[in-house]
């Protein structure tokens, strides 16, 4: 049903244009424009910042998360059935658990580590165990966002090649 379609691509733009924006946009300018205005503490505050407004994304994207789900179950029931629905499933899901650990497990443990530590973690040396500790939680968390937006192109070409 055409109108089943629209939903989850529309859905799906919100969802995976809200993460391009944060990580092509957002972080960027916040991480450019509070350090030179405020070099002491500019970059931690550009971090706490980015960081309240991705924990803040991430509950919003469960959302469009649920509305795709949603119009592809109902999809599901009706007699044609969309093609690659278990590989679309699959997908969502993927995607979908992705963005709860990213907010409930990966994004907690950056807090407490930059909490945790008395000096900007930037300032930290390069072989500090915490400096290193926050450098693969976000490299992690870079990572998994690249995934969600990936499985989320992926869905988008599914339901606009869908006939």
């Amino acid at each position: 049903m055409l109108a089943l379609r629209y939903v989850s691509i529309v859905a799906l733009a919100f969802w995976i244009g809200g993460l391009a924006a944060l990580g092509l946009v957002a972080a960027p300018v916040l991480f450019d424009v509070l350090p030179a205005h405020d070099p002491e503490a500019g970059r931690t505050l550009a971090g706490m910042a980015f960081g309240a407004i991705f924990e803040s994304f991430e509950r919003v994207a469960l959302v469009p998360g649920a509305i795709v789900a949603v119009s592809l179950a109902w999809r599901a029931a009706r007699p044609r059935r969309p093609r690659g629905l278990v590989w679309r499933s699959a997908v969502l899901a993927v995607m979908l658990g992705l963005t709860v650990v990213t907010g409930t497990v990966i994004a907690p443990r950056i807090d407490a580590l930059r909490v945790s530590t008395p000096t900007p973690i930037a300032d930290l040396p390069d072989g500090n165990p915490d400096k290193a500790k926050f450098g693969r939680l976000h490299g992690l968390s870079g990572g998994l966002m690249i995934l969600v937006l990936a499985g989320g192109l992926t869905l988008m070409w599914m339901e606009l090649a869908d006939r």
